[in-house]
């Protein structure tokens, strides 16, 4: 006897959630996808859905949201859209849109020519749902991607979903610059694909220490753009908790984020990238280690103070990432490790290696045009270096406005 699609659906369903519920009992923390499938998918009921993801989206169970979303009873799932570095996390570069091999629905890539959703990419959708994990920092471009997906949901009287889930570094703790506003306006204003704003799309700081739904929350109403949102809320996640304290497994957010060490100190030692360094992209230890062919990490370190929480240490690696600096040369340079985790201050760690690397190797270390808004402060750069102010100093002069965004922030929190 062959059974009805619609029953095979309830029945892949079934199967799915209850192996989640075989792991919920490791698991502390429960993702929106958990939630939503617990509600019968209340939300998307008798829709058309477009679902922004990647290989993060995931339940508790390892069940892919793609999967829940495909066999959820009376969800009719039509159409996937990718990020950066694809739909299974797994390109470094501009990628097309292609077909999911595996559920034979059309993938249009939002990291192609196209940054945002276009009316094209979003024919016969009724709602778009939001899962993917982001990391903590400013400057990754999934906020961004959340960004042009509220303006898209806006103008094309669409709802989105967002599913939340946690910040990996935390939400308590916030630092770095928040970049000029005139600045981000005008940078949205002329980039006619998105793909010139996906690093830059609202003034928070550095890190901001959000989840991605409560940055939507913030994002959809401060940057005017008043889509409609709903987020679905995780359950058992506070501000304070570590990514390990989630119980929740690591999936790489993208190819070379590979620890949630490595998502600590992004935010701060991700600056470097904006320079003429390598950040070890292709090896085993990606923005652990830092460095050039040309760097002496003894002159370094003899420059670099004792900074709490962080141990740093000469270190070789030859970086094999294709389009990236040095690939396939031996580099020098020094390796940042993370040895307390609650004392660790990876933005003041990121500006003294940077005036570190400068003060060994002046003729050497420069700035990519870049540099200024990864930071969110064009004036950091000659500060350091030829102006020889203290990365102290540098934060000193950030904090009227952290504290200013602390309290701005409040209305859009979820968790305490």
């Amino acid at each position: 006897m062959t059974l009805p699609s619609s029953a095979l659906r309830i029945i892949m369903l079934a199967l799915l959630l209850c192996c989640s519920m075989f792991q919920h009992a490791s698991a502390q923390v429960l993702p929106g996808i958990d939630i939503l499938a617990q509600r019968n998918f209340d939300l998307l009921q008798g829709k058309r859905v477009g679902l922004i993801t990647n290989q993060t989206g995931r339940s508790t169970s390892g069940s892919s949201t793609i999967d829940l979303l495909a066999t959820a009873p009376n969800v009719e799932l039509v159409t996937l859209f990718s990020p950066e570095h694809g739909i299974r996390g797994e390109a470094d570069v501009k990628i097309d849109s292609g077909v999911d091999q595996v559920t034979g629905l059309s993938i249009h890539s939002l990291y192609g020519t196209s940054c945002r959703p276009t009316p094209e990419m979003l024919t016969g959708i009724e709602l778009l749902v939001f899962d993917i994990q982001d990391i903590g920092a400013r400057f990754y471009t999934y906020i961004g991607t959340l960004h042009h997906a509220l303006r898209a949901a806006k103008t094309h009287g669409i709802p989105l979903v967002v599913l939340d889930r946690p910040n990996p570094i935390g939400g308590s703790d916030l630092a770095g610059a928040l970049p000029d506003p005139a600045e981000i306006a005008q940078r949205l204003a002329t980039d006619s694909s998105g793909c010139r704003s996906l690093t830059i799309t609202h003034p928070i700081p550095t890190r901001h220490g959000l989840t991605i739904g409560e940055l939507a929350r913030l994002i959809n109403h401060q940057a005017g753009i008043e889509a409609d949102l709903q987020v679905v809320p995780m359950s058992g996640w506070q501000r304070e908790m570590t990514w390990h304290q989630t119980g929740l497994p690591w999936v790489n957010p993208s190819p070379n984020m590979k620890d949630p060490r490595a998502a600590l100190l992004y935010p701060g030692l991700g600056i470097l990238e904006a320079t003429n360094l390598s950040v070890a992209r292709g090896t085993d230890f990606p923005f652990h280690r830092y460095g050039a062919p040309w760097v002496d990490p003894v002159a370094v370190l003899k420059q670099l103070p004792s900074l709490p929480g962080f141990w740093f240490s000469p270190t070789s690696f030859t970086p094999s990432a294709p389009g990236h600096p040095y690939r396939d040369q031996l580099c020098h340079g020094i390796q940042i490790t993370v040895s307390n985790p609650d004392a660790a201050d990876p933005i003041l760690a990121g500006l003294h290696l940077v005036q570190a690397i400068y003060r060994a190797h002046p003729d050497h270390y420069r700035a990519h045009s870049g540099f200024h808004s990864m930071v969110g402060d064009r004036s950091v750069w000659q500060r350091l270096t030829a102006g020889g102010e203290s990365p102290e100093q540098v934060i000193s002069g950030w904090q009227q406005h952290l504290e200013q965004f602390k309290q701005l922030r409040e209305q859009y929190l979820l968790y305490i």
